[in-house]
């Protein structure tokens, strides 16, 4: 917890910026994925995220080092928390609406809280399993609340999909990079994942950026990429962490759980999205799935 109360204001100040940019990325991404393809767009804001990462880096003097027995976990990693994700991310927002997107990315807790139950020690209360079952229902609701109900074939039941199974990946990144956040801090291991992911990322996009457009594309989705490398990626992770080490871990997540809530109130303002009373009512239950999820015992 943080010693000083200017300290502790400062953070929880930058802590709520980061969570409206968060928030607000949802409908940033959407909107300019109707002019940018997502693997291009994806290989723009992770090169602007690495840039600035390393200039962190070099402005604090940090010499990053890794020893070579973890090279294996810090690509797997990459893999994972950068490459799978993001593609499955982008994949899935190009397919679904905004709103639906904040609120099953918001799934990450629940998935953690799971997989802890049934592949480590860490077991789940029951407002825990009472948070996953509702956030769970909720999900189900939001999927076929729609006019269309149950639809397979329909596009967002496929983006849907796609952006739970990147919740799902990115639990399982959190769990993985445990023990390697015991060893090396965590800029330090984000810097190396981001940069072995990011390149990775980017080396998928080389033939999409080859074919891509340059002059079609409006300086409003240039802007887009732009906010969601340098702000939602590479700023906020720097700011979530000082908000960690100034007002401690469990309030910190508590912030975490505002932006489904906003990103489903800034796809309704901004991409005029509509959803149907079923799925306002699933993210209801989500949403405060997500915060049950959260529960430690002693808090």
């Amino acid at each position: 917890m943080g010693t000083n109360t200017p300290g502790r204001t400062k953070a929880e100040f930058f802590l709520l910026f980061i969570v409206v940019v968060w928030a607000l990325n949802f409908s940033v991404v959407k909107y300019s994925l109707a002019e940018i393809d997502p693997l291009s767009f994806n290989a723009f804001r992770f090169f602007l995220a690495i840039v600035l990462m390393w200039s962190v880096v070099h402005l604090k003097k940090l010499k990053i080092r890794i020893e070579r027995r973890d090279f294996g976990k810090v690509l797997l990693l990459g893999l994972l928390g950068n490459l799978l994700y993001q593609m499955l991310f982008i994949a899935g927002i190009d397919r679904t609406f905004a709103s639906n997107a904040a609120v099953m990315l918001g799934l990450i807790p629940v998935w953690i809280a799971v997989f802890s139950h049934f592949f480590t020690e860490e077991k789940m209360y029951r407002p825990q399993v009472i948070g996953v079952t509702a956030a769970f229902i909720g999900v189900a609701l939001i999927m076929g609340g729609g006019e269309e109900g149950i639809h397979w074939g329909s596009e967002s039941m496929a983006g849907d999909l796609i952006i739970v199974s990147a919740a799902m990946v990115f639990a399982i990144y959190s769990l993985l990079s445990r023990n390697l956040l015991e060893k090396y801090s965590p800029l330090t291991l984000a810097t190396m994942v981001m940069s072995v992911g990011g390149t990775m990322i980017i080396l998928v996009a080389i033939p999409s950026l080859i074919r891509l457009d340059y002059q079609s594309i409006s300086l409003v989705s240039y802007g887009g990429a732009a906010y969601s490398g340098i702000f939602a990626i590479g700023l906020a992770y720097l700011i979530w962490n000082f908000g960690i080490k100034n007002v401690g871990t469990l309030r910190t997540g508590t912030y975490q759980n505002l932006v489904p809530v906003l990103g489903v109130l800034f796809g309704l303002i901004f991409l005029g999205e509509k959803l149907h009373f079923l799925q306002y009512l699933g993210c209801l239950l989500t949403i405060g799935g997500i915060v049950l999820s959260r529960y430690k015992k002693g808090h």
